[in-house]
């Protein structure tokens, strides 16, 4: 019998590869903002963060320069970034599985809710989760402790020993960890093994198979 009652998961890096419409949309927010960035695996590390924290730490913005490129962003990403991504493959699958033995299923992003929830509606994934939690549009309530607080809060019937919350990034796992709830890393996603390792994760899944077996046996 499946150990978890109630499983969250992260979206991108864990759901989907949405890689190429992220980087696309840093690029084109840099870009807009006077600085040019050809090289987009340099990008990688704005998966997963909240976007002002990112363009504060990696390109040096202040607050305001980093708020309005965070703007700049969403223009690109609403036109056509977030429909550069692609679910991975035995997810939808592993989903379907979950839903059907009567699990919890959430979805805890630091992405803004209104793309959010349209990138799992493009996918044809809605049907499957019973809450989707995602970040303001100004990045306030970005963080994965309070993303995941908002989503233990709807489930107080579930024990914490039975909850999980997957993801590819130490944010993933520091916001579980936070709770006292176990994470597993999704280690087919953006975060890097030492990253994951130092983070201190339950589990490392290394693929989606892998992932559907600790999940399902």
């Amino acid at each position: 019998m499946m150990k978890y009652d109630a499983i969250l998961f992260d979206l991108d890096g864990t759901l989907t590869d949405s890689k190429p419409g992220i980087l696309r949309s840093v690029q084109y927010a840099l870009e807009k903002s006077g600085m040019k960035e050809f090289d987009l695996e340099k990008l990688v590390s704005f998966i997963g963060p909240p976007l002002t924290d990112s363009f504060q730490e990696l390109y040096g913005m202040n607050a305001t320069e980093a708020a309005q490129a965070v703007v700049y962003y969403q223009e690109y990403f609403s036109e056509k970034g977030m429909y550069e991504n692609a679910v991975y493959p035995g997810i939808a699958d592993l989903l379907a599985e979950l839903s059907v033995q009567g699990k919890y299923l959430a979805v805890a992003t630091s992405k803004p809710s209104v793309f959010s929830e349209k990138i799992i509606e493009h996918f044809s994934l809605t049907p499957y989760f019973n809450k989707v939690v995602g970040a303001k549009m100004e990045g306030v309530h970005s963080d994965k402790e309070h993303l995941i607080g908002n989503i233990l809060a709807d489930i107080p019937h579930i024990p914490l020993d039975k909850v999980v919350m997957i993801g590819d990034r130490k944010f993933d796992i520091q916001g579980g960890q936070a709770h006292g709830i176990d994470v597993i890393a999704a280690g087919y996603g953006y975060g890097r093994r030492p990253e994951l390792e130092d983070a201190g994760p339950t589990h490392i899944a290394e693929s989606v198979a892998d992932l559907r077996s600790l999940l399902l046996g």
